[in-house]
């Protein structure tokens, strides 16, 4: 008996003096503002307008999840490579950055389910023939490093053992070279090579084909060991789904076709 009140006691003062540890969902809505890594030059999804104000799907998605929070959204313009490190600095509390969820990038970081689908295709520079993906065969190639469309192209070149591949910092640094003809062909998802090739800003490309990769799921990001915001970000995308939300934002940006639907058989529902 003496031991067991013994032990009771040392349990409740244990629960007194034992710190409350705030997470970063906490954080967030304690700052009263929410900083989210969004790529500007990867239209429809990041972009600037007339005016150098953001704007695309991915900066209307962090405007939705910093409303969902009750918190002013601030969008910090991160390239491609800078996405991580950016958020590993504390620049930025999430990413919002069409950032594919590999298993890779999910050592480092906590990713929360899909909230976007991406296909992609090939798009090339009008000078050279080309009819089909198999056409790069032996060509130079190039994508933005560290992407889902780079790993698979360079894979692809050392494969068929011809060619180069060229690695880029931004993805306007690979239309722009292929613009000016310093790269054959690239990989871009369908909805940035469609938006590049209307919108005039690089002269001389078409889309051929579309590449034979898997759908590139992307996902939020945020700390690995954030459990509670990671959770919060899972049934935001939820919500965004089942609200109408992300379709209503995918007509809005792409225009074209139905949103791709984010449910895996078996796996995401």
């Amino acid at each position: 008996m003496i031991k067991t009140k013994l032990a009771a006691g040392l349990m409740a003062a244990c629960a007194m003096t034992a710190p409350a540890f705030a997470d970063k969902l906490d954080d967030i809505i304690a700052s009263g503002t929410l900083r989210c890594a969004v790529v500007l030059d990867f239209p429809p999804m990041g972009m600037r307008d007339e005016s150098n104000n953001p704007i695309g799907f991915d900066v209307d998605y962090c405007n939705d999840l910093a409303a969902a929070l009750g918190v002013t959204a601030e969008i910090v313009e991160t390239p491609f490579p800078e996405r991580i490190p950016a958020l590993m600095s504390g620049r930025v509390d999430v990413g919002v950055a069409s950032t594919s969820d590999t298993l890779e990038r999910a050592k480092t970081v906590g990713m929360s389910i899909p909230y976007y689908a991406f296909e992609n295709a090939v798009v090339a520079n009008d000078k050279v023939e080309m009819t089909t993906w198999e056409d790069m065969k032996g060509k130079t190639v190039g994508a933005t490093a560290g992407t889902y469309e780079a790993i698979w192209l360079e894979k692809q070149v050392n494969e068929w053992g011809e060619g180069s591949f060229r690695p880029y910092q931004t993805q306007a640094d690979v239309f722009l070279a292929l613009s000016q003809g310093q790269l054959d062909a690239t990989v871009s998802t369908v909805e940035v090579a469609n938006a590049n090739v209307k919108s005039g800003n690089f002269p001389g490309i078409r889309v051929v084909d579309k590449a034979p990769m898997v759908p590139d799921y992307v996902a939020l990001f945020t700390m690995r060991n954030e459990y509670g915001l990671i959770n919060y970000l899972n049934l935001f995308v939820n919500q965004q789904v089942r609200t109408g939300r992300y379709a209503e934002l995918y007509k809005k940006w792409v225009g074209e076709g139905e949103p791709a639907n984010l449910a895996i058989p078996g796996v995401y529902r």
